[in-house]
């Protein structure tokens, strides 16, 4: 006896977690932050090739918004930025910070790297870490993670 085709099972959009138009679009990350430490909110960003580098937590964490002023200063793969009246950059009207094209040559940050902000509301700095730096702090204080053993 033979049977008929079997129809996929495609699971159902569940409401609120995915706007269309939007892959992976959902909920946000709650706010991240290490015990011990919660005057740091941690979050990921990647540069666009204008330097912009959005990550909302962090950015919603400082209280930074549109029209505020921030000094940005850069060295080898470490973007800091701080609110500043007489600053340069600018705060647009959405949660992200632009990193300039002359500070991203400086610390070597290209369009599409990925970094890691800490913001440190407290202080009212937001700090953009390139991975290289992340990967030279890894092999300084772990380095069978770095070199890929686990054992």
């Amino acid at each position: 006896m033979t049977a008929g085709p079997v129809a996929p099972v495609i699971p159902g959009a569940c409401p609120g977690r995915s706007r269309p138009g939007k892959p992976g679009a959902g909920r946000p990350m709650p706010l991240a932050s290490p015990p011990g430490r919660p005057d740091v909110v941690y979050g990921c960003g990647r540069i666009d090739a204008s330097g912009r580098v959005a990550d909302r937590a962090t950015i919603a964490a400082l209280g930074w918004r549109g029209g505020d002023r921030l000094t940005v200063t850069a060295e080898a793969g470490v973007m800091i930025a701080r609110r500043d009246p007489g600053g340069m950059v600018t705060v647009p009207s959405r949660p992200y910070v632009v990193i300039p094209a002359a500070l991203r040559r400086r610390c070597g940050l290209r369009a599409s790297d990925h970094v890691l902000l800490a913001a440190s509301p407290g202080q009212d700095i937001l700090a953009a870490y390139s991975f290289a730096v992340l990967d030279e702090v890894l092999r300084a204080h772990a380095p069978a993670l770095a070199e890929g053993r686990l054992s």
